[in-house]
This record gives structure tokens, sequence and C-alpha cells, in this order.
């Protein structure tokens, strides 16, 4: 099987493309007079990403769009190096230091900073922003910004919000203070996150959906069809305030087209139809890239992983014996295969992904070993041993459904799953979605969803981003389609943990206790982790200044085309 890891010279490229602690430093953030400004960056994706409202959305594929589009208080340093982990003054003058221990966080908003609308962008619009994560269901209220003191009623009653005691602006000074209930070592970064972007005041409280917010980022919607693509121009009223949270962008205009699919549409970067495609690249194609466009790809490490999520509060995964059979049958090197081999994957064993503080360096879910004695790395799927736990739970025979997204590497996946759960004992079949319904969808308690295949990317570098994000007690909503908790699992001892690890300034203390949160959800079984990946990225000939941040991927307004 072709695959980038079999192409001679492709791992030294790859290497290459990313030379640690080198980044190009984005200057002062200016691009005009650069002989590279202008032209249309051409995007395509096999569908949209969902409602166009930043502080709903949950997807990789906007979440990367948003960055260039709009801002909060903090930001995430755009750098072409692991510095881009690293949180800095956006819409605020400063990262301030933590008050009244850890529990008080004062910013002042800079002046003259105006949206696409050329409306000035005030503490009026933050303080509304903020409320506004509660009322109209932000799926990370609960996780990101439950500390607010007054955040507890707002969760209950979301069209009352009003964060009192919480949330203090002074329009003469700038000044935005928040109170917490208690200390949040991760707000600055929870803050930099792109559900905290600042909205202008008068923004309805529900969900968007097709309708664009004004942008305070360099460019702005012109058009947008679900159905068709988007069109982004520059924002008149931009101008660079912060060169490391907000530069300035080459291209004019960004058209991101949808509905092509992956297959045709890395025949389409290859050509130079586009300039860049969102997809997964499909496996029967990543030979032909290692050895024919070498120069046009690019592979980067990753915080995200692949995993299986199974509905704990239906049959037949409300029977914890289940779940543990499905982490033991879940036979990690073939989806590392169908994803595209060790070049770009590789077994995953637990919930954190290894280089996270707080990642299990053990496997219990593998031949050989069991939870009381884990080996120390994923060795082999057990299928009897799963047959043995699909017995004993009295759930063999059962109708289970696998739901996926409809690309062709999620597919094969999907098909794999499907044939192991026959082998263990259940009467499974696959379905399949477009990749803008599938989230959404198996998030929903409506639509019964006993199985499915989901990726899943850090916000930001913490296992609180793997742990509480998808198994955090305040992250099952029933009946929505933000309710990222896709399990519907709640242990008050993870929960413990996991709230104390939170609060906790050392370090090494706040490891400890994510390692125990991790333990715990490990024996509940809640999910199957499956692979860790990298990200192939494939650009066109033509682009130029090749540009990546961990958590946002390729920067649009950082590359060039001309």
């Amino acid at each position: 099987m072709a695959v980038l890891a079999a192409v001679p010279g492709y791992a030294a490229h790859a290497q290459d493309s990313a030379p640690p602690g080198s980044a190009r430093p984005v200057g002062d953030g200016q691009t005009l007079g650069s002989p590279h400004r202008g032209g249309t960056l051409r995007l395509t994706a096999s569908s949209s990403g969902g409602t166009l409202d930043p502080q709903i959305n949950y997807t990789s594929e906007y979440a990367q769009l948003f960055t260039v589009l709009y801002d909060g208080l903090l930001n995430f340093r755009k750098a072409d190096d692991r510095t881009s982990d690293e949180v800095v003054p956006d819409l605020a003058e400063t990262v301030p230091q933590p008050e009244d221990g850890g529990r008080t966080w004062r910013f002042t908003l800079r002046r003259g900073v105006r949206f696409s609308t050329g409306q000035e962008v005030t503490v009026a619009d933050v303080a509304a922003s903020i409320r506004r994560l509660f009322r109209v269901g932000s799926p990370t209220a609960g996780s990101f910004y439950g500390a607010i003191v007054g955040a507890d009623a707002c969760l209950r009653d979301p069209a009352h919000c009003t964060l009192a005691g919480g949330l203090e602006v002074d329009p003469a000074t700038r000044e935005v203070v928040f109170h917490l209930s208690q200390p949040d070592a991760e707000f600055p970064q929870k803050l930099a996150f792109p559900h905290a972007s600042i909205l202008p005041a008068n923004m309805p409280d529900h969900d968007l959906g097709n309708m664009p917010a004004p942008t305070t980022g360099p460019y702005r919607f012109m058009s947008y069809d679900p159905d068709r693509g988007a069109v982004l121009e520059r924002n008149p009223f931009f101008h660079v305030w912060s060169a490391d949270a907000q530069p300035d962008g080459y291209a004019d205009r960004i058209r991101y087209d949808f509905g092509l699919p992956d297959e045709a549409a890395v025949t389409a970067v290859e050509n130079g139809q586009y300039d860049w495609m969102f997809d997964m690249k499909p496996l029967d194609r990543l030979g032909e890239l290692g050895a024919r466009h070498t120069g046009q790809v690019h592979l980067r490490s990753l915080y995200g992983f692949y995993y299986v999520p199974m509905n704990v509060n239906i049959p037949p995964f409300s029977n914890r014996m289940a779940r543990l059979a499905v982490n033991r049958a879940l036979d990690r090197r073939a989806m590392t295969i169908l994803y595209g081999g060790g070049a770009v994957a590789g077994p995953l064993c637990t919930m954190v992904p290894p280089g996270i503080p707080g990642a299990l360096d053990e496997c219990a879910h593998t031949v050989g070993a069991d939870l009381d004695h884990p080996a120390p790395s994923w060795r082999g799927a057990d299928l009897e041993g799963a047959r043995r736990l699909v017995a004993a739970s009295g759930t063999a025979g059962q109708k289970v459904t696998v739901v996926v997204q409809n690309t062709a590497v999620e597919m094969s996946m999907g098909v794999w799953l499907r044939n192991m759960l026959q082998a263990i004992g259940y009467d499974a079949s696959v379905k399949p979605l477009a990749h803008s319904v599938q989230l959404g969808y198996i998030q929903n308690t409506s639509n019964h969803v006993q199985i499915s295949l989901s990726d899943w990317f850090a916000d930001y570098p913490s296992a609180s981003n793997f742990l509480d994000d998808l198994f955090g007690c305040e992250n099952f909503h029933p009946g929505t389609d933000n309710s990222i908790n896709i399990a519907g699992y709640c242990n008050k001892e993870a929960q413990a943990a996991m709230d104390a690890a939170k609060q906790e300034t050392d370090p090494a203390r706040a490891a400890e206790l994510w390692a125990q949160a991790g333990r715990i959800i490990s024996r509940d079984s809640p999910a199957a982790p499956a692979i860790r990946i990298n990200y192939i990225d494939l650009v066109s000939s033509r682009l130029g200044n090749y540009f990546y941040t961990d958590l946002y991927h390729m920067i649009f307004s950082q590359v060039w085309i001309q």
C-alpha cells in the first residue's frame, strides 16, 4: 500500500517544512506595500462547516476561518512555531496578572478598533458578547466560562443571563473586570478561544445560522451560501493594532467553495484550480502526493485524534462491559493504516494525546493487559476478550449503528468499525452523513446515536480540552446540537478531579489531577480513543509563505498567492 511513509525523501521534506524554533515573524503585521499583497486565495471543502455564529460553531473548519475574521480580548500568537500556543493581547491592551488569588482578571479595552460596519468596539460590546455565550447556549459556556460569578444562574436561565457580580465594565476607563467564583489557571486561554469573540452588542440572542456577524479582523464576509461557498474581502475598517494577535492579510479576496469531494479536491489543488483544501487527503492519493507533489505538501504535528464515543444512556452501551468490549476490540493499528499510515497517525490508547501534561503513558485496553495491570503501550486488539465481555453484558445480537462522516477516509474507518462490532457479537451497520451535519447530529440525544466516529482537536494545549470538554458533566446538553459530551457521561469522582485540576496553579499537581481523572474515565470507557494524528496540508504550487499554527493550522491571512 502506497502511503507517505513509503515515499523516498518524504519524511525528510515533512520535517524540513517545520524546523523547530524557526518562526517567520510577522514583523509589524503590515502587508501594504508588499509585492505579495493582492490576488484571490482559493479554498475548497466538501461541505460547509455549519453555523456562521462564532460563539456557537465548534468545528475546526470554521475556527480556522474565524481566526482571520474575529477577535477576543486575548488571542493566540500568530507565529509559525510552538510560540503560537502562547496567549497575547488582542482587543485588550495587555494580558493581565490575576488578582485575588486568581479570582479577578482586569482588562483595558484598546481604543480605535472598529467592526466592519464602522462602529467602534466598546466595553458594552464586550459585556454583551460574554453574556451572549450563555444566552445562545454556546457549547463551551459551562466548561470554559462557568467559573464567572453568576454563570450558574445563566446556565439555569439563559434568557435572563446578566452575570451580575461576575462582569463589570466602565466606559470611562474602558476597563473590563471578570470575577470568578474559583481560580481558573486557564482563563486567559479560554478568552483567547473563538467562542469569546467580541461581537456588536445588538447581536440577537439566538444562533445566527447563515447570517455573518460584523467582523474586526482583516477580512469580512461579502457573501455566503452554505450549499455553494463564501466570499471574503478586506475589512475597510481594519488596521493593525497587534501584529502578534491579528496581522494584516496578503490576499485581497478569499473565495471558499463547498461541494467538491475529497478525491476531486486533491486533483484540483495539484492542478492549481484551488490553493488549499480542507478535507483529509484520501489514502489512495498519499503516495502520489509524496512522490510527485512533495513541494506542495506540509506535514505538521497536531493536538488532535480520532475517537469512538459511545452513548452511555442507551443500549447497548449503557452497559459498561459493552463499552469495555469496544475498547479491547478496537484495532488501532488498522485505524492508523486506514488514516494513512505511520507517518501521519499512530495508535492512541488514552483520551489525552502524548505531549500534553496529564497524558497517561499506559494502555489498559490491549491484549495482555487490563485496567489494574496496564501495558506501557498498545500491543494489539483483544477480540476474544471483547467477545467474552459482550456475552457477559447480555447485549449480544443487539442492533448497533455507527454514524460517520461521508468522506473516503472516515467511511473506510466506519466500515471497519461495523465489521469489528459484528465480529464481537452485534448486528451492526454504518450510517454516513455529510461533514456539515454529522457533528451536530451525533451530539443531539434526540437522534438516539449509539456509537459514532469523530475527530477532536485541542482548543489550546491542555488535558482539559480533551477530558473536561468531552466528558465534563456541564457539557452534556440533551436535545441540542451543542452537547459536545457526545457520550452523555457524568462521573462525580472524575468531575471533582477535573475541577480541582482547572483551579490548580502548580503545573505538576495539575498534571497529576488530570491523570487521575483520565484513569477514572478509562475505567468507565465512555469512548474508545483510536489514533493520534498529524496534519497533512496540500497547497497549490503558486502558494507562498506557508504559515502554520498549532491550533488553527494554515493561517489564511499570512500566505500569499502572488
